[in-house]
C-alpha cells in the first residue's frame, strides 16, 4: 500500500520528505536543461514515493497502460491565494445560491467525477490520466491525511462540483476539478483560495497552464523560481486539514472575512 514511514502527527522535515520511498529522483534543472518537463520514468505510486516526488517538484502524469512518467514543467503554473480575485459574476452567483462547500467529505466521489470525460474548457483528453491506478494512489494519500477534496453541494444535497489535490505544509498541489452545475468548480476553487489564506498555505501549484486555469487567475513562474519557493514552503508551518475540522460553508459567505469556521474540538 506504500504507507508512509512516519505518523502524520509528527513534524516531517523537507529532508525527510525528499528521502521517502525507494527512488532517487534526479534534479529537474540538471536532467532537463531544455525545459521539456519530463524528468523520470518508472517507479511506483506508493504513498511515500508520491510524497517524495511532490516535495521535489515532480508529479506523475501518464496514460493507463503506459510507464509512470514524472514531470516538472517549465514554466510552472501557480496561483497565490492572497492575490486571487473572483469575477463579479461569480460573486453575484455566490450571493444568490444556497449551495454549500465542504472539506474532505466525499473524496472518492470527487476524484471519480474528475476522471470522467467533460467539456469545461480543459484540454481534450485530460481525463485519461486519472485512471484506476491513480485513483487508488490518491485515495491512499487521502486516507493518510495528505490528499484533500473540496466539495460543492446544491440545496438538495447533491454533489455538483469539486476539486482535489495534495497538501504539504505551506503549499497545495491541485490535481483536477469538475462541475455538473454552472460555475460549481469555480466556487470550489474560490473556496480553496479562502481556505488556503486561513491555513497559511501561500501557494497553489496548478502544474500546467491552460485557458481555464488562467481565467481563474493562475500565472506562470520559471521552474527554478518555483523549486526555490517549494523548498521554503515545505519548511513552513500551516494548519492541518483534518477530515471533520470545518463546518460546511455556505457559498454566500465566501466573500466574508475568514469564512471557513473550524469545529470545536
Amino acid at each position: 500500500m506504500g504507507n508512509l514511514t512516519l505518523p502524520n502527527n509528527q513534524n516531517i522535515t523537507p529532508e525527510t520528505l525528499k528521502s521517502l520511498g525507494r527512488y532517487d529522483f534526479p534534479d529537474p534543472t540538471s536532467i532537463d536543461p531544455e525545459g521539456i518537463g519530463l524528468v523520470a520514468m518508472g517507479g511506483d505510486l506508493a504513498s511515500d514515493t508520491l510524497i517524495s516526488a511532490y516535495a521535489q517538484g515532480l508529479f506523475p502524469w501518464f496514460n493507463e497502460d503506459e510507464p509512470i512518467a514524472w514531470w516538472c514543467p517549465e514554466p510552472r503554473c501557480v496561483v497565490v491565494p492572497s492575490d486571487y480575485q473572483p469575477s463579479k459574476s461569480l460573486r453575484k452567483q455566490a450571493r444568490r445560491e444556497r449551495w454549500q462547500l465542504t472539506l474532505n467529505q466525499a473524496f472518492d466521489d470527487v476524484i471519480r467525477a474528475c476522471s470522467l470525460p467533460r467539456s469545461d474548457g480543459l484540454p481534450e483528453g485530460e481525463h485519461t490520466w486519472i485512471h484506476e491506478e491513480m485513483i487508488e494512489a490518491y485515495t491512499n494519500l487521502h486516507a493518510q491525511g495528505f490528499a484533500h477534496s473540496i466539495e460543492v453541494w446544491n440545496d438538495q444535497g447533491q454533489l455538483i462540483g469539486g476539486l482535489y489535490g495534495l497538501k504539504l505544509a505551506g503549499i497545495y498541489f491541485g490535481e483536477s476539478m469538475f462541475h455538473c452545475a454552472s460555475n460549481a468548480s469555480k466556487l470550489a476553487f474560490w473556496g480553496l483560495m479562502r481556505l488556503c489564506e486561513q491555513s497559511q498555505v501561500a501557494l497553489v501549484d496548478c502544474q500546467l497552464p491552460n485557458d481555464h486555469l488562467m481565467s481563474l487567475g493562475a500565472t506562470t513562474v520559471p521552474r527554478a523560481e518555483f523549486l526555490t519557493q517549494l523548498d521554503t514552503l515545505i519548511r513552513a508551518g500551516s494548519v492541518k486539514w483534518q477530515k471533520d475540522a470545518y463546518i460546511p460553508l455556505a457559498v454566500s459567505l465566501l466573500n466574508t472575512p475568514n469564512p471557513w469556521q473550524r469545529k470545536l474540538s
